[in-house]
């Protein structure tokens, strides 16, 4: 089978500490997995959480035969069943994060027309080598305000498709951090509701 390639992006959907602790821990078996697969990994982004060991994000490109076996595991809602170690007392158990799987085809769907561009000098090795021509490319997409910077390659048109693809990928990240929040939010909604403070009390008989 041909080799395929994907980005995994794994989201706390900004819940709180514990499911951010999860990301970290879903990273670190993704990771472990990927490579008794014998896939290629390099995690491409990762937004430190609040606390140590923990992470709100994560975006790993895997690359391999069997990437399939990655997708299939782990591609969904992920619910994460622990006492909090972070709050001894806290009741919930119940730790949701989200891992969704993008293609570039798929990236390339993405309307681009509101991506700006700005070329930026490039830091490199000192001495003689360092290189001079503002060839680092910072990609931003207006609507949301994410930017990337690209200044791998000495071309400026390859940082430049370079900054677009991960730009593209931390769009589709972000769209669906927008929907685990949303699971994050309804849970808590239901939390709510358990602990009490409702805005309308009523007394009175249950009838069928």
């Amino acid at each position: 089978m041909k080799d395929n390639k994907i980005y995994l992006q794994i989201t706390s959907g900004r819940g709180p500490a514990e499911c951010c602790r999860v990301v970290a821990l879903v990273l670190e078996k993704v990771l472990a997995q990927a490579g008794k697969l014998g896939l290629t990994a390099e995690v491409i982004e990762r937004e430190e959480g609040e606390l140590n060991r923990t992470l709100f994000s994560a975006i790993v490109s895997l690359e391999g035969s069997k990437v399939e076996k990655i997708i299939d595991e782990w591609e969904g809602t992920i619910q994460w069943i622990a006492q909090s170690s972070y709050r001894i007392y806290h009741k919930r158990k119940n730790w949701f994060v989200g891992v969704k799987s993008f293609t570039p085809n798929e990236l390339s769907d993405i309307d681009t027309q509101y991506i700006t561009y700005q070329t930026l000098r490039s830091s490199g090795p000192g001495g003689q080598h360092v290189n001079k021509t503002e060839s680092a490319v910072r990609a931003t997409h207006a609507p949301s305000g994410l930017s990337v910077t690209a200044s791998d390659q000495r071309s400026q048109m390859q940082n430049k498709k370079l900054a677009t693809e991960r730009l593209l990928i931390k769009l589709s990240a972000w769209n669906e951090e927008q929907q685990i929040q949303q699971v994050q939010e309804n849970w808590d909604n239901h939390n709510n509701l358990q602990r009490g403070n409702p805005v309308k009390v009523i007394n009175e008989i249950l009838t069928k």
